[in-house]
């Protein structure tokens, strides 16, 4: 009896020892498992966001450092960041662009600063082949305070020649005047600053003009004028003229006197010297290449912008050195557009109703000899200023039949 007894309870205290086993055995195996799910939980949660974060990362570099290699690649699906959206925006928010708006803007109002201008206007494809049609045009830019007085003389020799020319108008901001969606002017002012004569921001609106014709990758040459300036030949003419010349129109030569070298600031050297040193008219035409180059300068523009003063004039040293320093050979070292000197001043003639006659074009258009394309030519201005407002009718009566408009 008293063995069955302790038989009893050996089996109780096993039984007893099972179940503690088994329910530890259960409380680790769910343990087990609950950490394991949090384990696979966490890590899918970790690689969805690493994945994000590398998505993100691969298409930013892609739209911010290289847009030109999507164009090409994807010219129809790539996207592009917002250069007009402000600063804090411009991470979060992204716009379509189509291949068309890439190689000509449609709107020439946007918000980059000119660093950001200049930055996008220097750049260069290395596709050779355009892949499109691409016919070259012609940029006039204008630099001007506001109103065009002789705007009627330029609608009629533009006329009948779209898709060969681009106009660009530099105006005061303060002038927001629109011309009718009927002229050529329409749609043609650029965002502006304050400009003031002889000073950098001359040549700062000069090559704002330059940039933002750039963004058109049509526009082959850029001619600047002011709203004083007439055509003297007609657009065809003036076309051809430029289209192939093999070299820019800008004059760049050695004065010696005080009015030349006796400008030249000693505190520019090493980086400008005084054999570097040259002067021009400021109303210029260059090509593409040039134009470039003169936009992406950021090594003698500061020193210009530091150094030349009163009497030195940036208007008349600056592009004509800078040119003398980089590609001189470009240029023809002479300007297109004439204008009168003779008597005397710091401002040239500026002519009158009175002055105006078909002698007196004539001898502008025809009284002078130089060299084009290697070759002698009586064709040495395409231009001429500077013309007062009240010139307009005698122009209106004289130059269309003069120079033949329409051909």
């Amino acid at each position: 009896m008293m063995k069955d007894s302790k038989i009893t309870v050996f089996v109780n205290d096993l039984s007893l020892r099972i179940k503690r086993e088994a329910n530890l055995c259960n409380f680790h195996i769910r343990t087990t498992i609950i950490l394991s799910l949090m384990m696979t939980f966490f890590a899918l949660i970790l690689g969805l966001f690493i994945h994000n974060r590398i998505i993100n990362f691969l298409s930013s570099s892609d739209d911010t450092f290289f847009p030109q290699l999507n164009t090409h690649s994807h010219p129809r699906n790539d996207t592009f960041y917002n250069f007009d959206l402000p600063s804090c925006e411009f991470s979060k928010r992204r716009v379509k662009m189509e291949f068309g708006d890439w190689i000509a803007p449609k709107e020439l109002q946007h918000s980059m600063s000119d660093e950001e201008l200049f930055w996008r206007a220097s750049m260069i494809p290395n596709v050779v082949e355009f892949p499109y049609n691409r016919i070259p045009k012609v940029a006039f830019m204008f630099l001007t305070k506001g109103k065009m007085p002789l705007a009627p003389l330029w609608e009629r020799f533009f006329k009948g020649h779209q898709g060969l020319y681009s106009i660009y108008l530099h105006t005061s901001p303060n002038y927001t005047f629109e011309p009718p969606k009927s002229s050529v002017f329409y749609n043609s002012r650029i965002p502006s600053q304050d400009v003031q004569w002889g000073k950098k921001t001359m040549i700062d609106a000069e090559r704002r003009l330059l940039a933002n014709a750039l963004l058109d990758f049509s526009n082959e040459r850029f001619i600047l004028l002011s709203e004083t300036c007439i055509p003297i030949f007609n657009f065809t003419t003036i076309y051809t003229h430029l289209i192939n010349s093999n070299q820019s129109f800008l004059g760049l030569f050695d004065d010696p006197r005080r009015r030349g070298r006796g400008r030249y600031n000693h505190k520019m050297w090493p980086t400008i010297s005084i054999s570097d040193w040259r002067k021009g008219s400021q109303w210029f035409e260059v090509q593409r290449r040039l134009a470039i180059e003169i936009v992406s300068d950021s090594r003698y523009y500061p020193v210009f912008a530091e150094h030349c003063r009163p009497p030195c004039y940036m208007d008349e040293h600056y592009l004509a050195t800078l040119v003398n320093k980089v590609c001189p050979k470009m240029t023809t070292n002479e300007s297109i557009t004439w204008v009168d000197w003779s008597r005397g001043g710091s401002h040239p003639s500026t002519f009158t109703k009175r002055d105006v006659s078909e002698a007196f074009l004539n001898k502008i258009r025809h009284g002078f000899n130089c060299t084009y394309n290697g070759r002698m030519s009586s064709i040495c201005f395409l231009f001429a200023r500077k013309f007062h407002p009240n010139t307009l009718q005698p122009l209106l009566s004289i130059v269309p039949n003069l120079v033949g408009f329409n051909v």
